[in-house]
């Protein structure tokens, strides 16, 4: 086999993209918006990109594939149904695109995850004979599951289900087994149905594994429209985008700000977000700040979180990662942060009464707490609070707790009862995101720093029942 598949992973929102080479030329497939790690690959490879191709509109991400046919004159493939404004290559089932003397596509018309949803065969020339080596699948067949089907509107949810089912049918009878599947989505990304559950597959694992291929058409859209939680409110705006054209990117430095600067911006109601990780946050942090370190899916929360196009300050220890967070933020569609701060924490208060610190704590510490002999260094847990996603609530639970899932948490703190409150997660990410918002707001936290399968080890009751 000639044909070369790159992975240009995005992990921070669950993601892949696609480079699929001869060597020669290439096509680029479902291409997220800092386009700049795309170009690279293929100067590396030595590589012309010569189609750019769009699987669907997406949802959860600003596309960089108009942008990256601008600057490498490719064609830029996106469905002819799609009523999108801007000029582009139109494709619809059944069209076939010749890339070069060994390397081809076929378009096959897969609606579920969108109306108008493509899957694109890739073909290679053996021998004079045209032979599929794999399928570009987007939000359609994923590895042991499939692409949400809700996302234009609940009231679409149970037709595009049918569809989905029908799609992943369809691709399983096209292809071989041992043809590869090369999905844009299902890597921890809300656009999939349920989790991935493996890093790479073929056509024949699918036959085995999906449940889409495996369940009747009734039974599949019963059990995956179930199965669905919320998803990030920050989705609204990217389809919005996408259809519109995104602009290119911006990828400067934002202005610096000084302490007094950031004192106002707090003031002003504006999100001044720490991007260093949860313990460093822990030990020494600026009051009124939020945490949400680059360890975890930094923009996804704060994406979600924020009212839509609030200034956002970014906090960190180097310029090198305010730079990161920008790169993960323009992928939603937040361009320009409103300014940054750098360097020692002690330097981002304006008076040292502006610093302070959060207690954190294991599951261990709360099972001692619950049997009525609190650790001296801690306060008594009154309020137990899981911020975990509604279907991570339903699996399993800590017997009494309360449940406000993060993204709720901002509108919802008025609910959370009076008294100390001691917050977690799955891992101590979110709960150290809900614990900085409760500070906020005037309220004793601890935060359980620990993942959430040690607390019934620890002797935490726990409970199923939703």
């Amino acid at each position: 086999m000639t044909v070369e598949v790159s992975v240009v992973e995005t992990s921070s929102l669950g993601d892949r993209s696609y480079l699929a080479s001869d060597g020669q030329v290439a096509i680029v497939v479902d291409p997220q918006r800092d386009i700049d790690r795309v170009m690279y690959l293929a100067g590396a490879l030595g590589v012309r990109i010569t189609h750019v191709l769009e699987t669907h509109v997406h949802n959860d991400y600003v596309s960089g594939g108009l942008d990256l046919a601008r600057i490498t004159g490719a064609h830029y493939l996106v469905a002819a149904a799609d009523d999108v404004r801007f000029e582009r290559t139109p494709i619809s089932d059944g069209d076939q695109v010749t890339v070069s003397d060994s390397l081809r596509l076929r378009v096959i018309g897969t609606p579920g995850h969108t109306f108008h949803h493509l899957s694109y065969v890739l073909d290679e020339a053996i021998d004079g004979d045209w032979r599929p080596v794999g399928v570009f699948t987007g939000g359609s067949l994923l590895f042991g599951t499939t692409g949400r089907t809700d996302l234009l509107g609940k009231q679409y949810a149970h037709e595009l289900a049918h569809h989905q089912h029908a799609s992943a049918r369809r691709l399983a009878d096209l292809l071989p087994d041992g043809a590869e599947v090369w999905p844009t989505h299902g890597f921890g990304s809300f656009c999939s149905a349920s989790q991935s559950d493996a890093p790479e597959s073929t056509i024949g694992r699918e036959k085995a594994k999906n449940q889409v291929l495996r369940l009747a058409a009734d039974d599949f859209v019963t059990e995956t429209l179930a199965g669905l939680d919320a998803y990030p409110a920050y989705y609204a705006h990217m389809g919005v985008e996408n259809f519109a054209g995104p602009a290119p990117v911006d990828l400067t430095p934002v202005s610096r700000a000084d302490a007094a600067e950031l004192r106002e911006r707090m003031a002003d109601g504006q999100w001044v977000v720490d991007l260093r990780h949860r313990k460093a946050y822990a030990a020494l942090h600026l009051a009124g700040t939020v945490s949400l370190g680059l360890d975890g899916p930094m923009s996804t929360w704060l994406g979600w979180l924020i009212d839509w196009g609030v200034p956002i300050t970014l906090l960190a220890e180097t310029p090198g990662q305010v730079a990161d967070a920008q790169r993960e933020l323009v992928r939603i569609g937040i361009d320009r942060p409103a300014a940054q701060v750098t360097g020692e924490v002690e330097r981002w208060a304006a008076e040292p009464g502006q610093l302070r610190e959060l207690r954190m704590t294991d599951f261990r510490a709360l099972a001692v707490a619950r049997a009525g002999h609190v650790p001296a260094d801690l306060p008594a847990a009154d309020v137990v609070l899981d911020v975990r996603m509604t279907n991570e609530w339903r699996t399993s639970h800590i017997d009494g707790a309360l449940h406000i899932p993060l993204p709720e948490l901002p509108m919802r703190l008025a609910e959370v009862p009076v008294g100390a409150v001691w917050v977690h997660c799955g891992s101590g990410y979110r709960a150290t995101a809900a614990a900085s918002l409760l500070a906020n707001a005037g309220r004793e936290v601890v935060v359980i720093d620990d993942t959430f399968d040690q607390a019934e080890r620890a002797g935490v009751a726990m409970a199923t029942d939703a």
